[in-house]
C-alpha cells in the first residue's frame, strides 16, 4: 500500500491547528489523544477522508516531538 500524501491547503490549515493550540492543553495530552484532538479540529475545517485521517494521523505521528516542543515554546513565552 501506498502512503498517501496530504494535500498543501490540509497542511497549512494542520500546522495553523497546532501553533493556535494552547500550550498547556497540549502538554496536558498523551500523544494519541494530542493527534485525535488535532484531527478533529482539523475535519471541523475540512472534510476528512478515512486515507486522508490515516495518512494525517501517520504525519502527526512522526512530528510529535516537534509538536511537543512548539507546545512546550509556546508555554514557557
Amino acid at each position: 500500500m501506498r502512503n498517501k500524501i496530504v494535500n498543501t491547503k490540509i497542511m497549512r490549515q494542520l500546522w495553523s491547528i497546532i501553533e493556535e493550540s494552547p500550550g498547556k492543553t497540549l502538554m496536558g495530552l498523551n500523544d494519541s489523544d494530542l493527534i485525535n484532538q488535532i484531527v478533529s479540529k482539523l475535519s471541523a475545517r475540512q472534510k476528512l477522508s478515512s486515507e486522508d485521517c490515516g495518512a494525517i494521523n501517520a504525519y502527526l505521528r512522526s512530528r510529535i516531538l516537534l509538536i511537543r516542543e512548539m507546545a512546550e515554546y509556546g508555554v514557557s513565552h
